[in-house]
């Protein structure tokens, strides 16, 4: 593990499974074969055009960073800023598509079962984040689980973008200050993206145990995923 940040984006800092436990070698999935995503870990998926993708909350309580990279040129990405832009507001809703940093869709919101709370806001959580949150040792984390989930199918992140973080509650008052809170969505709810590019998506459960944004617990458990 390094004693300082990596500012090598492709490199971890620290490591957990989810370098070693790949769906496929190449990230290719079985279609209609349920995934688990474990608590605290990554995992990276090959999209082609027109395939949808399901996450599913079991817990209802877990947040999922989501990144989508163009898989031809990874150097496009999905693209918070962008995004925002694009739709004029903060959250996006079915029907929406999620652009890249060229302002090209990249994938559409389907379906969404939840109450439809998301963030775009928040950068994913890094060995720093914890860090300023006071924890002394290495922390599993958003970024480090992109960056193996990506290196487990034989890929190395071009950069870290901004995630989308399906079910993250982060509400902004009309002061521009945001709250931690937990999620709203319920057990079992579930987000569905049809890919309009051939991608490479990678999800996170995210690993945050301090804050509220997995549940009033702050206990992190699995998310699962399903490709048809």
């Amino acid at each position: 593990m390094n004693t300082e940040y990596a500012y090598a984006p492709s490199e971890p800092d620290g490591f957990n499974n989810t370098i070693t436990q790949p769906i496929s070698p190449d990230g290719i999935p079985e279609l209609a074969r349920d995934y688990r995503v474990p608590a605290r870990e990554g995992r990276a998926v090959r999209l082609d055009v027109g395939q949808r993708l399901t996450i599913v909350n079991p817990s209802g309580t877990q947040v999922c960073d989501f990144w989508a990279f163009n898989a031809r040129d990874p150097r496009e990405f999905l693209s918070m800023e962008h995004l925002r832009t694009a739709l004029g507001r903060t959250i996006p809703r079915v029907g929406d598509a999620l652009v890249s940093n060229r302002r090209r869709a990249l994938l559409t919101i389907i379906e969404d079962s939840s109450p439809g709370i998301h963030d775009t806001l928040i950068a994913a959580c890094d060995l720093e984040r914890y860090r300023e949150l006071g924890v002394a040792d290495y922390h599993d984390n958003c970024t480090d689980n992109l960056r193996m989930a990506l290196m487990a199918i034989g890929m190395s992140a071009p950069e870290i973008p901004s995630p989308f973080n399906i079910w993250m509650n982060v509400p902004v008052d009309s002061n521009g200050t945001f709250d931690w809170l937990p999620p709203v969505a319920r057990p079992g709810d579930a987000v569905s993206l049809r890919a309009e590019v051939a991608c490479i998506a990678v999800m996170s459960a995210c690993p945050q145990d301090i804050t509220k944004v997995n549940g009033s617990e702050a206990e992190p458990s699995e998310l699962r995923f399903r490709v048809d």
